[in-house]
Order: C-alpha cells, then structure tokens, then sequence
C-alpha cells in the first residue's frame, strides 16, 4: 500500500477546529511516553485489535511499544506510520518532535532513524514542509475503543540583533492532549482521509464511526497511566539522584583539593616566618657579636624575600587559574620575545660567568599561546636555568619546526634533576634541592605556571634530566597553521 498525505494537514489543528475542543497541557516528553506506554498496556490486557494512526519519534524506546502490540496481540491490525521523508529536510524539519535524551530510560536504547518493519504496518508519506512535523500522536480506532494522544511543540521566536531564528530546543515542554471523545477523533480521521492524495490507496477502515467510550475501560486506562506515569517518575528520580550523587563527589573532592592547597599555603607561608622568628629573638641576645648580627640580619632579609616570592607566586598563580578558561590565545612569534628575554637575564649570566645563547629563527612560523603567555613561559624556563646552573656553566635557547608545532628548548649544565623528582617537579610548591639540601629559594611555583599556560595553549612540556649534568626542558605549542588542541578539544 501506498498511502501519501497533504502538506497542510495538521492533527492539532484538526483538534483544535471542534467545538468546545479539549484543553492542551503543557507536559514533559516523559509524560508523554507514559501515556503512550499506558495506552498499549490497555490495548494489550484487553486484547483490543485495532488500527493504529502513529507519528512518533523514530528512537527504539518508542518504536519498540508498537512492537510490543502487535507480538502479544493475536488478532491482525494495521498500524498507519506517519513518516517525514528525508530528502530536502531542514533544519527543524525532523519526523519526530522529542528524542531519546528528553526521556528516561535512553540510554539503554539504540537510536534508529529507519522506519519501523512490523506486520501488517503501511508507510504513510509526508513531505519535509508537512505541517505535522512538529507533531507526534496516537490514534486508537477499533469498536470497543477510541482514543488519541496528541502532542504538538510550538514555535518560539527569539530575537537576535542580527536575525531571527526559532528556538527549535526540543527538551521545551510539549502541548499534550489525550481524549477518548468520539467527536474529536472522528474529526481527525475525516481530516486525515480528505487530506490523502489522489494516487493513494484507500484506508481501512473505510466507513468507521467512532463508538462511545465505555466507562469501565476509561477506569482501567486511568489507572494504568497512573502506574506508567509513577514509573517515569520513579526513573526521572533515580537519574537526578545519581546526577546529584556524582555532583556532590565532585564538590566532595574539589573541597578536598582546595583544603590540601590551603594546608600546603599554610606550611609554605609558616617556614620563612618560623626562621625569621628565630633570626629575631637570636638578636636580642646581649652577648651577639657583630658577624653574628650580620648573619641574622642577612638570614631575615633572605626569609624576607623568600616570604614575598611566596606570596608574589601565590597571586600569579590565583589569577591565572581564575581568569586562564576565558583568556584568548593570540599569534605571537617566537623571534619577538625570547631575544628580549634573554638580554635581560645576560648581566645575571655574565655575574655568574654563565655561557649564555640562543637560536631562534626569524623565519619559524606563529605560535598559539595565551595573551602573554609565552613571555612568561620563557622567563620561568630561562630564570630556572641559570639559577640551577653552577658558575662558569652554560645556558643554550633554541628554536625549531617540529611537524605542526614549534618546538623550544631550554638546555643547560646544571645540577640536574633526580629521575625520582621528575614527575613532581610542576607540583605546586615544590623545589628540587641539592643533595647537600641546600635550598635555592623560590616559591616552586614557576613550572606549574608553565604547564598550565601551555595546556590551555595546546601545547606541552616534557624534561630530560641527569644529576650533575643538567637539564632539558623542550616546550610545543602548535603553530598558526593548526589548529590549538584545547580548543579542538572543547569543540568536540
């Protein structure tokens, strides 16, 4: 059978269109499963044999309630499939009005866009610009029972200054009516039979007359959509709780993270106040000589110090952190900053007799970075170089094209790095200290700052470590002709 029907057919108007016409609720695509599943539930006790008219969504949890009916009914019934042809949709232009995830129960079913192969199921055409695309319903026509579930979703305009488009969110309330009235449903079949196309096949059945609704099967219909809709309800609870279980684990655990940061703050913030505390009750002792005054007095201002990197780093480090989602990355070369950079370290490397240079080529392409970011990466990176490299020791920068990133290496002959302290050394506040345990200062901030500039710019750091032979950090960031990773990641 070949059945068609006309573009401007509209179900919910032909409700609409009666006299005194039934109220539509504004109710939820759960609600709207219920009564569907409620409906068959009757039809199926009671044996009903009839002719479905359907237009539901094409996902299995839907399609499966009219598999449902026709296995576990004996006698044969056709069910008329109302179907959005695929060719030419637009946009809004679905053959169903909600989807698997506007209800429970979704994720255990495969989404299927094919139509529905049942016995005795006749294919009912509608073309892309069919008023009915924004409707889904049910049409129950047999002697003992008629019924109808209608849902319709309305267009919303919403105002743009630059155009104005539909709001065509498909998790809005829908505008549901469910009726047994012969009257209304006998207007919809009239409607649907003058609305059928010269070159189709007649329907059956032909000369129907819908029959009056009988009380004790309205009762028993009642009280079956109660329990459907009790079990949606069950469901949609048990997602939210599981929803709000994993929320509260993850405040649960951010709490846990910020009251270790705080604890970590705390013992960092405590350490150069307890040596200055001492340095200061060693100077009042009366029999101090001068050198010893000296030494304290030198051992305050280092603890001084010491105390404003800790707070400095602290800030940056606050800052960063709250403001790096929303920062903008920008094209920057690599040939506009580091040559600055590493002029201004060279009076610190020629005091320490360190072998200073870099190789950076004016012809590498742009890099992705966060605004300002790569100025900073690069004094970090540099500033722990020379401060870990003995006197008389060298300090090499280079700059190269590595595939779709620039690739930046800091290399040095310092004292190296343990292979045990490798993966801590961008931990917040941790410093690598010698074997003698003398302590080089520093809040052990700066390379966690790195790291975090460079994920946020798509790019990575990775480091190469000896003990006593020194150090190499070699930093990527992808180019301006690829695109950044953070942001491709976001997008997906």
């Amino acid at each position: 059978m070949n059945v068609s029907l006309a573009n401007d057919l509209s179900v919910y108007q032909l409700v609409m269109g009666v006299q005194a016409p039934p109220k539509p609720l504004s109710l939820s695509p759960a609600t709207l499963l219920s009564l569907v599943r409620a409906q068959i539930d009757l039809l199926i006790e009671q044996q009903i044999a009839a002719t479905l008219w359907v237009k539901l969504p094409p996902e299995k949890i839907w399609q499966s309630e009219l598999a449902r009916y026709q296995s576990s009914v004996s006698a044969s019934n056709l069910i008329y499939t109302c179907q959005i042809d695929e060719t030419g949709k637009g946009e809004d232009e679905g053959s169903s009005i909600v989807g698997e995830e506007n209800t429970p129960s979704s994720s255990s079913s495969s989404s299927s866009s094919s139509s529905p192969s049942f016995p005795h199921h006749v294919p009912v055409h509608l073309s892309p610009d069919s008023q009915m695309r924004r409707e889904n319903f049910l049409m129950v026509l047999s002697p003992q029972f008629c019924s109808l579930i209608l849902a319709h979703r309305p267009l919303k305009k919403r105002k743009n200054k630059t155009s104005e488009k539909v709001n065509t969110n498909k998790n809005q309330p829908l505008l549901i009516i469910n009726t047994l009235e012969g009257r209304v449903i006998q207007q919809v079949l009239d409607g649907i039979k003058q609305a059928i196309t010269p070159e189709s096949s007649p329907i059956i059945p032909v000369n129907f007359i819908c029959p009056a609704p009988q009380g004790a099967l309205m009762n028993q219909l009642f009280a079956k959509q109660l329990l459907r809709q009790d079990e949606i309800n069950r469901q949609i609870i048990t997602v939210r709780t599981t929803k709000l279980q994993q929320q509260n684990q993850e405040l649960h655990n951010k709490e846990q993270i910020k009251d270790e940061y705080l604890k970590n703050v705390c013992q960092e913030l405590r350490t150069p106040l307890t040596h200055m505390k001492t340095a200061l009750s060693l100077l009042n002792s009366p029999n101090l000589k001068p050198p010893q005054r000296q030494r304290y007095l030198q051992m305050l201002n280092t603890q001084c110090d010491q105390q404003n990197s800790l707070i400095i780093g602290l800030l940056e480090l606050v800052q960063l952190e709250s403001n790096l989602e929303g920062t903008a990355l920008e094209s920057v070369r690599l040939s506009d900053i580091v040559p600055g950079v590493v002029s201004t370290y060279q009076p610190l490397a020629q005091e320490k007799g360190i072998m200073l240079a870099y190789t950076v080529p004016t012809e590498l392409p742009s890099i992705w970075c966060v605004s300002g970011g790569l100025r900073q990466i690069v004094i970090n990176l540099l500033h722990n170089s020379i401060k870990f490299t003995p006197n008389g020791g060298e300090v090499w920068v280079r700059a190269r094209i590595q595939s779709d990133y620039v690739q930046l290496e800091f290399r040095d002959t310092g004292i190296g790095i343990a292979e045990s302290e490798i993966p801590r050394i961008f931990d917040r506040f941790y410093r690598v200290r010698t074997a003698a345990n003398e302590d080089y200062g520093g809040a052990g901030l700066g390379l966690t700052i790195v790291q975090q500039l460079l994920v946020r710019s798509g790019g990575s750091i990775s480091v190469k470590s000896k003990l006593n032979e020194g150090s190499t950090f070699t930093v990527q960031v992808p180019s301006v002709g690829d695109t950044p990773r953070a942001i491709a990641i976001e997008n997906e």
